[in-house]
């Protein structure tokens, strides 16, 4: 999987970066990874995005200093939907708009932590957003004017984001947004990753972490439709 860096105005940020078959041009996706950092599931996440037709980077906003010291950063930047993690993510925009081989439309796609992110950065020059268990934005209403179309995947039994499909829903109706918001029932968070294996496991189950391969493939299923729909045709077509 091809390494690189990413210029920020925070200096540069380590990325990969995956391309589709074909000459292009291909739409655009900037992948958020999880609190789990730059996993080899969120790493198997980038590479399906771009078999599905999209140039596809994701940047490790752990990359300055590992995950301890980066991640309480991190956490701020996304309450407070400003600071260096914020700046990276707009900068790896750019530099896919920036490649010869980009249609000039660029979607971001997150998971968790990265789901909070893919909502907060929806009116900042996106044009669809994909947040996957996200947490939301406070205060909602303001957070998410102007923003982007979203299609978001929640689980019905997540322990964190009880009732976050429905709020964001009502959100997104009151602003004219497009959107497909979904909760699916059997799952919780974390639904579409697959979580390391360990002594912690059992439990992370019990409380709803764990993979749903139904869900996933219908969640991605209506991701794909809905970034053919708003960013021009993938692979999928």
């Amino acid at each position: 999987m091809p390494e690189i860096n990413v210029d920020t105005p925070n200096g540069p940020v380590s990325a990969v970066l995956e391309r589709p078959d074909g000459d292009g041009p291909h739409p655009g996706v900037v992948v958020v990874h999880d609190a789990l950092g730059l996993s080899p599931d969120i790493r198997g996440i980038v590479r399906d995005i771009a078999d599905h037709g999209y140039l596809t980077l994701a940047p490790d906003l752990y990359s300055r200093g590992g995950t301890a010291r980066c991640m309480p950063g991190v956490f701020r930047d996304l309450l407070g939907r400003r600071g260096r993690a914020v700046s990276d993510l707009l900068a790896a925009r750019d530099h896919l708009l920036a490649l010869p081989d980009c249609s000039g439309a660029v979607a971001v796609v997150g998971f968790c932590m990265g789901g909070g992110f893919a909502l907060a950065l929806s009116p900042m020059g996106f044009d669809a957003s994909a947040p996957f268990y996200g947490v939301l934005p406070r205060p909602l209403d303001n957070a998410l004017s102007g923003a982007c179309p979203i299609v978001a995947s929640f689980g019905a039994r997540d322990p964190i984001l009880p009732g976050a499909g429905k709020k964001l829903t009502a959100t997104l109706e009151r602003h004219g947004v497009p959107h497909d918001v979904e909760t699916y029932s059997g799952v919780g968070h974390s639904f579409v990753n697959h979580l390391p294996a360990g002594p912690a496991a059992p439990l992370l189950r019990v409380v709803g972490f764990h993979y749903g391969e139904e869900q996933a493939a219908d969640a991605w299923r209506r991701v794909y439709a809905f970034f053919d729909e708003h960013l021009g045709k993938g692979a999928s077509d």
